[in-house]
């Protein structure tokens, strides 16, 4: 069987079918050169970088569970710094957290945000590395798929560049508007509203300083901006946040932007030394670019989601599962990818 896409939800899908043990004979393709999709750590001098999420909510089980199944259970670290500011324009005034989430259009519940958030000790990108070391053999890069055609009870999934695989099942772990055209083509109807989920494009600056470079204390865990003046939406202290993030005597920061013109580590740091008084140049900075990031639900998204999936159940062995379906956080694609490869487990036992 095959998987396609090689995001937290697609190496959790191979992981699950995997831990069936020899039953199955597990493919997992990615189009890119690395493993983790939107998850990628970056350690720089020192320094441990997040390009995308930097944690999950302590109240949600499925990272610490998975953790432990994968041996690194005990990397698991809790938020230190807590508290959020909001730069009106003119100041910076602590705020509950569940109006910072407000702010940023995110929909969480107040009573997981006050349990706080985890990561691992060496960032996010550990759980990725676990997982594709215990995926070691079955895992291919740069091998994206280009179609997917139904072979009597089977599946051919052409290969970009002309080779094909054969599979007795297939998940698609692909985002959305990927998954979609490729369910179109094979005659499932609402495969264009999947193609049609909007991704909304961002991007992060991380920026390294001197501690002695920053005039105002960094109290909490960061601050969101409410004002029409500045291009960063938030920004997350997180050599405070998370323990190890930055070496002793200096700070880490993070800011998220909307796409603009220019260069956006430029743009950041003018405005974080205006909010933050700080001195003097950054000592390097790194930019993430995020063209299609986290989907945002349109109404009767979960209709069509199971519209699919009851087309699904008519044909050969096929399972959707990421951030696209069933909520667009680390968890819930752990979730989604679980689901999956039970679902293609239970459909192969028949």
């Amino acid at each position: 069987m095959v998987v396609v896409g090689a995001g937290i939800a697609g190496l959790v899908a191979a992981w699950e079918l995997l831990r069936e043990g020899a039953k199955f004979d597990v493919t997992v393709l990615e189009s890119e050169r690395r493993a983790g999709g939107v998850i990628v750590t970056e350690r720089v001098d020192g320094f441990v970088v997040e390009g995308g999420p930097d944690g999950v909510l302590a109240s949600e089980p499925e990272v610490p569970a998975l953790a432990a199944e994968l041996g690194i259970g005990d990397h698991v670290v809790s938020q230190l710094a807590r508290g959020t500011s909001v730069w009106s324009g003119t100041d910076l005034r602590p705020i509950e957290e569940g109006r910072a989430a407000t702010l940023l259009g995110i929909d969480v519940k107040n009573a997981d945000l006050g349990a706080g958030f985890r990561t691992f000790a060496g960032g996010m990108g550990e759980l990725v590395a676990a997982l594709t070391a215990r995926l070691a053999g079955t895992l291919h890069l740069a091998q994206g798929a280009s179609g997917l055609v139904r072979d009597g009870t089977r599946w051919r999934i052409a290969i970009t560049g002309g080779s094909a695989y054969d599979a007795d099942a297939v998940v698609l772990a692909l985002p959305a508007w990927a998954a979609g055209r490729v369910l179109e083509t094979i005659g499932v109807h609402h495969g264009r509203s999947l193609a049609e989920v909007p991704y909304l494009s961002s991007i992060t600056v991380s920026l390294a300083y001197r501690a002695d470079q920053i005039g105002r204390s960094l109290e909490g865990a960061g601050f969101v901006v409410d004002s029409d003046s500045n291009h960063i939406r938030a920004c997350t202290y997180a050599s405070s946040k998370f323990p190890g993030r930055a070496p002793e005597g200096h700070a880490l920061l993070r800011a998220f932007l909307q796409p603009l013109e220019g260069d956006p580590a430029v743009v950041a740091h003018r405005e974080l030394a205006t909010i933050l008084a700080i001195r003097g140049e950054p000592l390097w900075s790194r930019v993430f670019y995020w063209n299609r990031g986290l989907p945002r639900y349109r109404r009767h998204h979960a209709e069509h989601v199971a519209a699919v999936r009851r087309q699904l159940a008519r044909l050969p062995p096929l399972a959707i599962a990421g951030a696209g379906y069933d909520g667009a956080g680390v968890s819930a694609c752990i979730r989604s990818g679980r689901a999956a490869g039970r679902l293609i487990a239970r459909l192969m036992a028949r």
